[in-house]
């Protein structure tokens, strides 16, 4: 409350302080000196005071009027500055209780107005629609009783014309049939006796048979050529007879045809002996597009072949690879094997001083000759056993091996510093460990750094549902110290603990059998590849198949770079021998044939191509509905990336919603940032569409969707992202606008120009930049601005388009903020028809 004394209250309204006092006396107040304080009510009783003296009512202050003045100074030519002076005024009224209340039910009316127009023009909008669906259905009807009137006829049609065909054909063999001309029957006896006596000058004499004839006329000219005629006789060869070698056929022909699990349309239509353009017709009536070298799968040949008319006959492909599986018998008396642990966690938080610690030596050291020991793998014995440990760069090369339909790993342990907490990268690495269904050991780094605190870290993580088991859960903590030891063996103790859980066996006499952890050509030695035996032995001399590579085990090296002879279950080895570099991910088997292991090679590189395809097709976003057939319920996996917090857990939570008893949506994977490879990785394990709103694909991301088919889509409005699950949910995909980029801008300098402001000095470096197309400006892969182009040149000239490699001037509307390292990427949205 504001307070002032009496003294500074006349002086403030202009007047003396003897006659103040008297008034605020008379008013009923008891200051009797200047240096009394006067509080805002007894100003207000005084003003009351003196209003009722003069006659006025005392009222409440409705209106406040507030004045702004401000000068600034403007600098002209000639170095002149101007002062311009603004002022503004604004008034504020305070309505009375009864002008509110007429206020509020005039806007009740107005919205009780507004209700029942829109209840009147959806009403309306389902009558038009009701009457719009049964005319639509008016017309389909009769369009298809024409349809089927006017096939009734064409049949009819037919039939008369095959009958007519017939008919002629008969006559016309009919009037071909001329009578022949006569012989006696002592013509014929010399005549059979002839050709029997040049057969015995051959010395390879069979004997005509004299058929007895009819007395009277003899045979006719065909008997005749039966035993090679008149001039055929006396050339002493035999003439085959004038007629043709086949007859019409009295009836469909029924083939079989020998299906596999994917046939071309040209091999198809060859097995039914019929023209290729038959069978894409066929398609092109069914509404699908297709080309002679499109592959189809068993049920489609299956279904096109019964259509018209033939036999199918189902052929396994795979029988090389089933004989492969038959001969390799992994038999023998199991026993307990080590586990093998991934490491994985955000940068910086001690993945690889943890690593170092356990190892206790560094594992970039080499050793003489130039072998280095870091081959993506090693093994550490402890007091309780033997860990492997996969050494391999977090959890992008741990997906990119599932996504192969391997699993190398048994147990992940997420590092995570204590001082920093959880980060995107640790996100990841729990989304990654999840999807692949390996339990998690969280170590808690750093315990000895100032300010740690570790009861945050189990806050964040169980955030993401990993609970420790002191809160009830089933995931282990183990706060260590990668600088002072501290927990490590606690540590290991946990994830061997963890391994007896799980229950790890293998058998060791039985033929090695394992994983491809990575490999890379080296020169001087040739391929080199790193694997993880997981059951039996492998032994150096083996002949071993991997993948599509196959060869002999010339050398085994352990990590530390000794040549070994053998290597057993959850052993990391380095071998040399094969002919190409698998890829990782990839199983590797020893076989006893080198010739079967060629072959089976050779076929699978055949093969290749003819799965990498059906993944494609598989993966894409409008074949899903098509995959429905089954009872069991189906999920639509989705990698999604925003480019705030906010517009990720908003798509998150209107994606989870969506989805009825058949069909349901699961986002695996989410994050805030750009596409990055981990992304497309798990996309492609986890057969999902990657979902970019207002962000965009780095190169490897894009390489993999490019090299691998996959389904990636960009967005900026959170309504369409919905609204294409919703289509691909239903069935009902029909054409929408998608964004083709035509070019990226890379800007290299920004200048000045009185005219145009901000122009960026850019080089492109992909595809085309046109004038008058819409434009991104991207910011580390994320979407800052998006508008049009004002200005395009090559060097002083005003040009519509600009080449890849070649440098230009770009000028973005409304946009000044343009910076050194940003992309201006230039697209349009072209019309594409979806099939289901």
């Amino acid at each position: 409350m504001t307070q002032v004394t009496v003294k500074q209250l006349a002086e403030t309204v202009g007047t003396p302080v003897d006659r103040l006092l008297q008034q605020m006396q008379e008013a009923g107040l008891k200051h009797s000196s200047a240096d009394a304080a006067v509080t805002d009510a007894q100003k207000q009783t005084l003003l009351a005071h003196l209003k009722s003296s003069h006659g006025e009512k005392l009222e409440e202050p409705r209106k406040i009027t507030l004045q702004r003045k401000t000068t600034t100074t403007i600098k002209v030519a000639g170095s002149k500055t101007v002062s311009v002076e603004v002022r503004k005024k604004r008034t504020y009224v305070k309505r009375s209780p009864d002008e509110l209340e007429a206020e509020q039910a005039k806007e009740q009316e107005n919205q009780r107005l507004a209700e029942e127009a829109a209840r009147m023009n959806a009403q309306e909008e389902a009558r038009r629609r009701a009457d719009e669906d049964a005319k639509r259905k008016a017309e389909d009807d009769a369009k298809r009783k024409a349809d089927d009137e006017a096939k009734r006829k064409a049949e009819e049609e037919l039939v008369k014309q095959q009958a007519a065909a017939a008919v002629a054909d008969r006559d016309s063999k009919k009037a071909k049939e001329a009578p022949a001309p006569v012989r006696t029957e002592r013509e014929f006896t010399a005549k059979v006796e002839r050709v029997n006596r040049r057969e015995e000058d051959r010395g390879e004499r069979k004997p005509a048979q004299h058929r007895p004839q009819p007395k009277g006329p003899s045979r006719g000219r065909a008997d005749d050529e039966e035993f090679g005629g008149r001039r055929g006789g006396r050339r002493g060869g035999k003439k085959k007879p004038n007629k043709h070698g086949f007859q019409a056929a009295t009836g469909p022909i029924v083939r079989e045809v020998s299906v596999g699990e994917t046939i071309t349309v040209s091999e198809l239509a060859a097995q039914m002996a019929i023209k290729a353009a038959e069978v894409i017709k066929y398609f092109f009536k069914q509404g699908t597009m297709v080309t002679i070298n499109q592959v189809l799968d068993q049920d489609t040949a299956q279904i096109i072949i019964e259509e018209f008319g033939h036999k199918v006959k189902l052929v396994n492909e795979n029988a090389l690879e089933d004989q492969l599986a038959e001969s390799l018998k992994y038999e023998g008396e199991l026993a307990n094997r080590a586990p093998v642990v991934t490491v994985m966690g955000h940068v910086d938080h001690g993945k690889t001083s943890l690593l170092d610690y356990i190892r206790r030596a560094k594992v970039a050291a080499g050793e003489a000759g130039g072998i280095t020991q870091h081959i993506g793998a090693y093994h550490v014995e402890t007091d309780r056993g033997m860990v492997t440990f996969l050494d391999t760069p977090g959890h992008a090369a741990f997906t990119a091996m599932r996504a192969r339909g391997a699993k190398a790993t048994d147990i992940v342990i997420l590092v995570v510093a204590a001082d920093d907490g959880v980060m995107p990268q640790t996100q990841e690495a729990v989304q990654h460990a999840r999807a692949a269904g390996v339990p998690l050991v969280v170590a808690v780094n750093k315990i000895d750094k100032e300010g740690a605190d570790p009861d945050r870290i189990k806050n964040d993580l169980s955030a993401l549902e990993v609970i420790p088991e002191a809160w009830g859960g089933d995931t282990m903590f183990v706060h260590v110290s990668a600088k002072t030891g501290e927990g490590i063996d606690e540590l290991l103790e946990a994830v061997l603990l963890q391994a007896e859980v799980l229950e790890l066996a293998a058998a060791t006499d039985a033929p090695g059998r394992g994983l491809v952890v990575e490999s890379r050509l080296d020169k001087g030695r040739g391929p080199v590849a790193t694997v993880l035996v997981q059951n039996g032995t492998l032994r150096q001399g083996d002949i071993v198949l991997a993948g599509v590579n196959y060869g002999r085990v010339r050398a085994m090296n352990d990590e530390n770079g000794k040549p070994i002879k053998e290597a057993g279950p959850s052993i990391p080895v380095e071998i040399l021998g094969l002919d190409g570099t698998p890829d990782a991910g990839d199983e590797i088997s020893v076989v006893t044939d080198e010739k079967k292991a060629r072959e089976i090679a050779l076929f699978r590189q055949g093969k290749f191509r003819e799965v990498k395809l059906a993944r494609q097709q598989s993966a894409k976003l409008e074949n899903m509905f098509s995959n429905m057939g089954q009872d069991e319920k189906k999920t639509l996996n989705i990698v999604l990336k925003s480019d705030v917090r906010g517009s990720l857990e908003a798509l998150q939570g209107a994606l989870a919603d969506l989805g009825n008893d058949e069909v349901q949506v699961k986002v695996i994977g989410g994050g805030v940032g750009g596409i990055t490879e981990s992304d497309a990785n798990l996309a492609l394990a986890s057969n999902a569409v990657l979902f970019g709103f207002n962000v965009r694909a780095d190169a490897g991301a894009r390489k993999i969707v490019e090299t691998e088919g996959l389904d990636m889509r960009y967005y900026n409005v959170i309504y369409d992202i919905i609204e294409d699950v919703k289509k691909a949910l239903t069935g009902m995909l029909g054409s929408d606008l998608r964004e083709q980029i035509l070019g990226i801008a890379e800007v290299r300098d920004v200048f000045r120009s009185p005219k145009f402001g901000a122009v960026a000095g850019c080089m492109v470096v992909e595809g085309h930049v046109h004038r008058n197309r819409p434009i991104r400006v991207l910011r580390d892969d994320v979407v800052v601005f998006e508008g049009e182009l004002e200005s395009l040149r090559r060097f002083k000239d005003d040009v519509a388009e600009v080449r890849s490699g070649m440098e230009c001037g770009i000028a973005v509307k409304s946009y000044n903020d343009v910076k050194v390292g940003d992309k201006i990427e230039v697209f349009e949205k072209v019309a594409v028809a979806r099939s289901l």
